[in-house]
């Protein structure tokens, strides 16, 4: 058959795993991009010697890394100098000295030992049940494209219910291995970005609690922006084109079928499309209102994960005395939980993470100077103004300067927010999202929206919206899935293009 053509709308995480894996299957890609960077919500950004990634800043599941690069015959190594963080990150308690949560197993087993005595029981019994889940989750259910329910209909899975957690908390299955409220905190606290509070959310997502202790907390030297470096010098190799500070502003169709997209530059014609920029923004404002596959009123009553409140903050002299993560837990968790799910406002005393990544990379900031940001976790859809961010500003401000023993703020040389608003600005954002759809029960695998449109032929999705969910190991997944889709329903296999070229 002829080279299909197939344009790829978006340059992050999700629109460029698809993009490798369709032109390495032989297809002539064009990738194209509103920002005149690539990486999507993983861009940088650069002001008075200071770089900040804008975006993720969380390097968990190597393994999937390693995966997508092995794909292509690469390797990480080959494109970023990977470092494990020691501490992986520190704990700040309401109460009680802080916890700084060592790397490595047999360090975190004594650890888990020091604060609750036989917690090692627990650990071990814990991390053995996680690492199950992890392993069956990232190398089958995770690699599925549910398209249908019956894809998830076989004996295994029934088995499998019980020994994947699916239908318990992620709290009460903490709670069955962890006396010491601290600890059972400490194991589900990374769910909490999946769209619901841990007493919400599956223990199947125990999953997370498995990478962040088992498998690490990394760093690529030179910033996240390196990965995408990577992934762009792996989807050039291979032929792609990109077409970067071009918004597309429409998918056409003759009839059902997908033309291609049109921009302001022009029409790019192609045999198929993958939309990896927002869901909702594409059905709603790209597509004609026949091709839209989910209602308005469906959309509103979708369960969004958190949006969020960052601040990017250059500061004059040295942040010694804190590591590179540090998660604030010195406040009410259910208070916050109740202010972002149930009953969406402002909190008054915020949860916060701050991270300051010049402590291991230098290159960061200019000499004597570092790199600090904040990101507070919030409702999406939160009427969103400067004196809110302002007032949030001064509140974690005040409490990291406690948590420090000394003033900082009059060290601040460089500050910007970023919250909903910006997050609907540049990325078309639903609601102003973050991190995409919630991992709840109802909106997990063939239950979320569709990586294949099921009104415009040639029309396929990808991104933190659609299948398997929000994050980077995630987004690399899921555009991965809807190539291999695609090139399914063409009747061309991945790797198509090594294997010619090795003949």
């Amino acid at each position: 058959m002829p080279t299909p053509d197939v344009t790829v709308i978006g340059a992050g995480f999700s629109g460029l795993s698809a993009a490798c894996y369709l032109a390495d299957a032989g297809a002539n890609v064009t990738v194209v991009d509103r920002h005149p960077q690539a990486g999507g919500r993983a861009r940088t950004w650069e002001k008075d010697g200071f770089r900040f990634d804008m975006g993720p800043s969380w390097y968990w599941m190597p393994d999937i890394f390693d995966r997508f690069f092995e794909a292509f015959g690469h390797r990480v190594s080959d494109h970023y100098d990977l470092r494990r963080l020691d501490p992986s990150y520190r704990v700040v308690w309401e109460r009680g000295e802080p916890w700084d949560v060592p790397a490595g197993l047999d360090a975190l087993r004594r650890f888990f030992g020091d604060k609750e005595p036989g917690a090692e029981q627990g650990f071990d019994g814990f991390l053995a049940e996680t690492k199950y889940i992890y392993e069956t989750a990232t190398q089958d259910y995770l690699l599925r494209p549910s398209l249908s329910l019956f894809e998830f209909f076989d004996a295994r899975l029934v088995v499998e219910l019980y020994k994947l957690r699916m239908l318990r908390s992620m709290h009460s299955y903490a709670q069955g291995f962890f006396r010491d409220p601290r600890l059972v905190q400490l194991v589900e606290w990374p769910v909490l970005f999946l769209g619901a509070s841990a007493k919400d959310t599956s223990a199947m997502y125990a999953l997370m609690s498995y990478a962040d202790m088992a498998l690490g907390t990394w760093y690529p030297m030179g910033g996240m922006h390196r990965i995408i470096e990577g992934m762009v010098s792996v989807a050039e190799e291979r032929g792609v084109r990109f077409r970067l500070g071009e918004p597309v502003r429409e998918i056409t169709l003759a009839g059902r079928k997908t033309t291609g997209v049109r921009t302001d530059a022009g029409a790019i014609r192609s045999d198929a499309v993958v939309a990896t920029a927002d869901y909702h923004h594409v059905e709603r404002e790209l597509l004609p209102k026949r091709a839209r596959q989910i209602p308005e009123r469906a959309w509103k009553r979708k369960t969004m994960s958190p949006s969020s409140l960052l601040f990017y903050l250059g500061v004059k002299g040295s942040l010694e005395g804190i590591p590179h993560h540090t998660l604030f837990f010195d406040e009410d968790l259910d208070r916050h939980m109740d202010a972002v799910y149930q009953h969406p406002r402002w909190p008054a005393r915020p949860l916060f993470y701050a991270c300051a990544p010049s402590r291991t990379d230098p290159s960061l900031a200019p000499a004597g100077h570092e790199t600090l940001f904040l990101l507070v976790p919030l409702a999406p859809g939160l009427q969103d103004d400067e004196a809110a961010r302002e007032r949030t500003y001064h509140v974690c401000m005040e409490r990291l300067e406690k948590h420090l023993g000394r003033p900082l703020r009059e060290q601040v040389v460089l500050k910007r927010s970023y919250a909903m608003r910006d997050f609907e600005a540049d990325y078309a954002a639903f609601q102003g999202n973050a991190y995409g759809m919630a991992n709840t029960l109802r909106q997990t695998g063939p239950l979320k929206p569709p990586l294949r449109s099921r009104k415009a032929d040639g029309l396929y999705f990808a991104g933190q919206l659609t299948v398997p969910g929000p994050g980077m190991p995630p987004s690399l997944i899921s555009g991965e899935l809807s190539a291999k889709v695609l090139l399914g329903d063409l009747g061309l296999s991945t790797g198509a293009r090594r294997a010619d070229a090795a003949e």
